[in-house]
């Protein structure tokens, strides 16, 4: 696939616990077949709510099933999403969403509960008929209003 689109760059993802997709760009040049089974280490610190510093190398196990043309970046990008693994064992990182979900399809056939699961993303927004800011100090806060929304008045604390 990386010969045939004269690919520049090789994207390999992951998605973090929060489920904002993260990502490393390579060059082309610095792919080969190892890399591609081997994996890809990189510092899981970086990462809200991973590792601490002094234990934060974590390993990017491409999933070559998951490859595409990315079409949005303007040199020619392959995108390869990955598994997050710890490279002392091998073993699936246990705060990877794709190990959770994993494990969860392994746990649905062994137990028979279902055959199929569906994941994906939860997209939610709101929309408020009014917005009033309330306060002039460093306290201030917004009241929302909206008849339609099941809480109808929310507090946020502005920063």
């Amino acid at each position: 696939m990386i010969k045939e689109n004269d690919v520049t760059y090789v994207d390999v993802r992951f998605t973090d616990p929060r489920g904002k997709m993260q990502h490393l760009s390579q060059h082309v040049d610095t792919i080969n077949e190892e890399t591609l089974e081997e994996g890809f280490m990189f510092d899981g610190s970086s990462i809200a709510g991973w590792k601490a510093i002094n234990e934060s190398d974590m390993l990017l196990k491409p999933d070559l099933y998951r490859a595409y043309m990315d079409p949005f970046f303007a040199q020619p990008t392959l995108a390869l999403f990955c598994d997050v693994l710890e490279p002392s064992s091998g073993q699936p990182y246990s705060r990877d969403p794709r190990s959770t979900a994993k494990a969860a399809i392994a746990h649905m056939a062994s137990t028979g509960v279902a055959d199929t699961a569906f994941f994906g993303p939860e997209a939610e927004f709101f929309l408020f008929e009014d917005v009033n800011k309330v306060g002039r100090n460093f306290f201030d806060t917004i009241k929302c209003f909206d008849d339609e929304f099941f809480f109808c008045i929310a507090w946020v604390s502005l920063p």
